[in-house]
Order: C-alpha cells, then sequence, then structure tokens
C-alpha cells in the first residue's frame, strides 16, 4: 500500500487495522515491519496520500477499492487441523465490508488463499439483493520479505484475477490501471478469479519444492563427501533448470511456504486427490527432516551431549533483512536443543527477547529459562562449546572470528547452517567448523 501510494499520488490509500498499537507504531519513526526501504517509502506518501488509520468503517464506507489482507493462518482445531487455511479473519472481514458499505466496492484478496475463496467472499456480500454490488478480485502478492520494496518496484508479473462478465472485466480493469502507473503492461497478468488463486499457492509450493530437492541432496553429500554447492551450481547451469533457489540450508521459514503447501495439501485431499496430497506434503517433510538433522549432527557431534554447554545462535529470523521470525528453523533447532538441556544464547540485529520466547512457547519448548538473547554477537560465543549460524545475515561474514575462537571453550565447533562462511578459513582459526551438504 506504501508503494501504491508513492506511484500513485492521486490516489488515497488508507491502511486500517483494529490494533490501535500497531496503527500508533505506522504513524511513527520506528515502523512494525523491518524491511530495506519501506521507512523511506512511508515517509514520503504518509500523511499525503497515505493514512494509517483504526477507523475501520469510515475507510470502508468512502473507498473504491478494498484490499483484504487480513491474516489466513493454519487451523489449528477441527477439520482440517494442521492444514487447511482458518477463514475466519476472511469472513469477519467480508461481513465488515457488507455491513458498512453503502455504495459499490471492488473488493481485492491480497491473503493467500485456497481455491474459491472469492466465491465465498462474493456470496456473503451478496447477501442482501437490495444492497450495493461487489465485485470480488484475486491479486496474489509475490514479493519476497527483505527485497519486498525492490520487488514490488519492479515485479516479475502482477496477477489479477477476475469474473468472466462485463462487470467483472471493469473491475480488473480499475486495478490494472492502478499497477500500470509504474509497471509495464506486459508485466500485468489477467487471469480468472481460480486461477490466480491457485497460482499463487503453486509459485509457494514450486520455490519450496527446490529448497527441499537440494536439501535432500544436501544429505547425500555429507554422506559421499560431495560438496552440495558445487553440485547446485553444476545443475544450475542447465537452462532448464536454473540457479535459483538451490541453496541449501537449515531449512525453509516465514509465513508463507509451509502454511502454502499444507493448504495445497488440503486441497488435493478434499478432492480426492492423496497421491498429489502425498506428493506435496513431501516437501514440507523434508524441511522438517533437515532441521531435525541439523540439530542431531551438532548432539552428536558435541560428544553425545549438549547438556549443560553453552551454545551460540547467530540468527533466528527467517532470513536476513526482516525482523519476521515465522516458522524460523532457528525456532525449532533451539527447541530441540533445548530438550537436550543446552544453554543457548542468541544474536540477531532485528528480533527482540520477547518474540524469540513467545515463538519458543508456541512449540512448546522445554527450559525456556535456559535460553537468553543478548545484544552482541562476541557475547553471545563468549564461553560457547558451539557457535550456530542458523539466518544468512550479512553481518555475519565480517564478524572477527579468530577473537570468536579465543574467546570458545576448546575444541570450539562452528556449524554454518547457511553456508555463508569459508569453512576453510575456519578451520584454519581452529574452528572444527561444519556446513550444510559438506
Amino acid at each position: 500500500m506504501a508503494v501504491i501510494a508513492q506511484k500513485c499520488p492521486e490516489i488515497t490509500v488508507t491502511v486500517v487495522d483494529m490494533n490501535a498499537g500497531r496503527i500508533a507504531a505506522w504513524n511513527s519513526d520506528e515502523l512494525p515491519v523491518f524491511e530495506p526501504g519501506l521507512q523511506a517509502v512511508v515517509d514520503e506518501s504518509r500523511g499525503r496520500n497515505l493514512f494509517f488509520s483504526t477507523e475501520v468503517d469510515a475507510a470502508i464506507a468512502e473507498s473504491d477499492i478494498i484490499f483484504m489482507a487480513v491474516n489466513t493462518p493454519t487451523k489449528t482445531y477441527g477439520v482440517g487441523a494442521g492444514k487447511a487455511a482458518d477463514l475466519k479473519y476472511i469472513e469477519l472481514c467480508a461481513r465488515q465490508i457488507g455491513r458498512v458499505a453503502k455504495t459499490d466496492k471492488i473488493v481485492v484478496e491480497k491473503s493467500t488463499l485456497p481455491v474459491r475463496t472469492a466465491e465465498a467472499i462474493r456470496r456473503i456480500l451478496s447477501a442482501n439483493p437490495d444492497g450495493p454490488k461487489f465485485q470480488v478480485l484475486s491479486n496474489p502478492e509475490f514479493l519476497a520479505e527483505g527485497t519486498a520494496i525492490e520487488d514490488l518496484y519492479s515485479p516479475d508479473r502482477v496477477l489479477i484475477g477476475g469474473e468472466d462478465s462485463p462487470e467483472g472485466n471493469a473491475a480488473v480493469q480499475t486495478l490494472v490501471d492502478v499497477y500500470a502507473h509504474w509497471v509495464p503492461r506486459e508485466r500485468i497478468l489477467t487471469a480468472n478469479v481460480w486461477s490466480s488463486e491457485l497460482s499463487k499457492l503453486t509459485a509457494n509450493a514450486f520455490l519450496a519444492q527446490r529448497i527441499s530437492s537440494i536439501n535432500a541432496i544436501s544429505a547425500l553429500c555429507e554422506a559421499t563427501e560431495a560438496d552440495v554447492d558445487q553440485v547446485a551450481h553444476s545443475i544450475g547451469t542447465d537452462s532448464r533448470i536454473g540457479p535459483k533457489f538451490l541453496k541449501a540450508s537449515v531449512g525453509f521459514g516465514g509465513s508463507c511456504f509451509q502454511k502454502d503447501i499444507l493448504n495445497l495439501v488440503y486441497l488435493c485431499e478434499h478432492f480426492g486427490l492423496p497421491e498429489v496430497a502425498f506428493y506435496w506434503e513431501q516437501v514440507v517433510a523434508m524441511n522438517d527432516y533437515q532441521r531435525r538433522r541439523f540439530t542431531q549432527r551438532v548432539v552428536k557431534t558435541l560428544f553425545n551431549t549438549v547438556s549443560g554447554k553453552k551454545i551460540a545462535v547467530f540468527g533466528f529470523a527467517f532470513k536476513k533483512d526482516t525482523n519476521d521470525t515465522r516458522e524460523s528453523s532457528a525456532i525449532y533447532v533451539c527447541r530441540d536443543l533445548l530438550a537436550e538441556q543446552a544453554n543457548i544464547s542468541v544474536y540477531d540485529p532485528k528480533v527482540s527477547q520477547q518474540q524469540i520466547e513467545n515463538d519458543l512457547k508456541y512449540v512448546d519448548a522445554k527450559n525456556l529459562d535456559n535460553i537468553e538473547c543478548v545484544a552482541d554477537p562476541y557475547d553471545a560465543a563468549k564461553g560457547a562449546h558451539a557457535v550456530l549460524i542458523l539466518t544468512e545475515w550479512d553481518a555475519f561474514k565480517t564478524y572477527d572470528y579468530d577473537k570468536i575462537y579465543a574467546s570458545m571453550l576448546k575444541p570450539a565447533f562452528l556449524f554454518d547452517g547457511r553456508n555463508i562462511l569459508d569453512l576453510k578459513a575456519l578451520k584454519k582459526l581452529g574452528f572444527e567448523a561444519f556446513g550444510i551438504g559438506k
């Protein structure tokens, strides 16, 4: 919304939320989301044509286009628990729009949703036959955290799905015209609503599949003394495969990949396609295996016990350049190490102690008194038996590892879960250093 406001100064954009604290943060110089470049974009438009408000009903009444961007977490209860998307927030949002709106609206699905959710939204909005008319569009987001602003400035594509009718086509064109302020027309794709909804799930499933595939090969590389980076480079030069998303690691995280794949699994099961469901479920299973395998390697290498040992963790966010920890591999690695009674000292440049504790409580981690969050990576490593790299922050490559080695107990171990460090150089310093697939 900030980028739309920046690129379309004649359009008034109002972001609303029921959470007053969050809106206050958006109206401050300390935004609730860390994203490179975001502060400057918000500062340029805020107060001009970009507004943040808790006045939800007023914004609905005054708008022509409404983007629904509420959370769609995986269900934790009832039918489909653990796989299906929980659509209660979408339904509540749709009912609020239907209750408040007095004029015709274009309603745009921005949340990641299962196929045919637009039909449910349309039925809710159209419950009053004498009320205003609504057109429901699907406009899934393909940006990546950490590079979101650049992804919005120069997207591979913008996808808009709508109803194949004169009214639906007119609504699609209205949204096309918004993006056309800065996106070349050939990159703005249109489709029917159902294809648009499924495209988001499919894109995330394909990307996660590539990560799980190279992570599966990383286990074989470690067993055969092959180098997974060399294997990835070799196959990545094949034009039919390409080099992206072939970086072996401790596992993928974030708000989308696992949630969307499990949603896809549930849809396949719902429509009687168990073999297809099983195929996609293995992408998540491989990710879980990669996390467990990393932790087991740490424990085995540290003489089969980490009880009472200090372990330094560098990075808790699911990827660099974000403060987002949702489904971060660090959560599960720390949980399993805490179960082994390790003492963990975490350093992350953007994640707070409170967030770390909340994430670990959510996965029922034990021994939470054994984890601390420190403000300095050298303090985290001091007196530690091992250092674990769990997020690929660029700063981690620049640290004085000679100093870190000198402060640790010996033998000093380092496990690079993101393959960002020079293992040979670390070994020359004295570390017993290990990477993924090496």
